[in-house]
């Protein structure tokens, strides 16, 4: 079977920021609960022009041009960003392959909300196994959830961590470097309503009093309930994803080099560490960017390789999870095979 390579990887980030001291004193939170229990020094804010599937394209030309490679010979192109998008019911990825000049590609979206990029991987390697045509793939996409955070309301704490940016990913089948092997993922239906957005539905369209009362905007509907029932699985479900899709790849943790993990609060992300026996050094804490959604895993990839930190051969997990609930993990095994070295 052809190997599945990642040729290149491109990250866009807004230039605003929202820096700990203005979300303390913006959400009343103790400074040094934000910068040490939230995890959160800085995070990316959308500017006037930073259009979600915008922003995709940004990150997307920039992983064409790492990869020096013709656009016109892109097979397909997966948007892998958010539906909050420039328009409702509209197919950004469309849009994305013109912009970009993909005329020979095909394209859709996909999404997982958080787990996007991990899913987007699996299917993309599934198509380019099953089908002859499909050769060279462009994963692009943009995220800026952070628009439909109230930091007055204490139940979406959790989510005060949302940012904003763009994130591409470009696969090509023969390719024998960054090979991407296994993954694993885990949905459970049953946290499916427990985060939403009230209204602009059609259970609850948009009116003008919903509106005006806030109710536009992400809530949890039972935090109590939620948040025992997700400390039950939660961690569990990390470890059981990063571990299934190890022994598909054939390695195990022990094995590991790098995880690029999803921006959560420090003690969640040192937790999954600790539980894998990874040492700390082997993974980058997203501190100075917050949550950037799917493109988390896209943004330590890109840091990881600034800061040296992926060797040839190494064993690299992609790790995160969504709301709905979903986990899920790829495993690639970094630059040049043993045989190519």
């Amino acid at each position: 079977m052809n190997a599945i390579g990642m040729v290149s990887t491109g990250i866009y980030l807004p230039k605003k920021r929202m820096t700990s001291n203005e979300l303390a004193n913006e959400t009343g939170i103790p400074l040094h609960v934000v910068e040490e229990k939230m995890g959160i020094k800085e995070k990316t804010l959308p500017g006037d022009e930073d259009h979600t599937a915008l922003m995709g394209i940004h990150a997307a030309k920039r992983a064409i041009k790492k990869a020096m490679i013709d656009p016109k010979e892109i097979d397909l192109v997966i948007y892998i960003g958010e539906e909050h998008k420039e328009y409702p019911l509209w197919t950004a990825g469309i849009k994305l392959q013109h912009e970009i000049g993909a005329n020979n590609a095909w394209a859709f979206d996909t999404a997982l909300r958080c787990g996007t990029t991990i899913m987007a991987l699996k299917l993309a390697k599934d198509m380019m196994t099953a089908d002859d045509e499909i050769n060279i793939v462009l994963l692009a996409g943009g995220y800026r959830n952070v628009d439909f955070i109230n930091y007055q309301n204490p139940k979406t704490r959790f989510m005060f961590n949302l940012g904003a940016g763009g994130g591409a990913i470009i696969l090509r089948k023969g390719y024998e470097r960054n090979q991407l092997l296994g993954t694993h993922l885990i949905t459970d239906g049953s946290f499916s309503e427990d985060v939403v957005i009230p209204v602009g539905g059609t259970k609850s369209p948009i009116t003008q009093d919903t509106l005006a009362a806030g109710h536009y905007q992400f809530d949890v509907l039972d935090p109590q309930r939620m948040k025992q029932r997700l400390a039950e699985k939660s961690m569990k479900n990390f470890i059981i994803c990063i571990e299934k899709a190890l022994a598909k790849s054939g390695y195990s943790k022990q094995d590991i080099d790098y995880v690029a993990l999803l921006h959560m609060k420090r003690s969640a992300h040192y937790c999954v560490l600790d539980q894998l026996g990874v040492a700390r050094d082997k993974s980058i804490y997203l501190e100075d960017y917050g949550h950037i959604g799917q493109m988390d895993q896209i943004l330590s990839l890109e840091l990881a390789e600034q800061q040296g930190k992926l060797k040839d051969g190494a064993i690299v997990v992609l790790v995160s999870a969504g709301i709905g609930y979903a986990w899920g993990a790829n495993v690639i095994k970094w630059g040049k095979t043993k045989e190519d070295m």
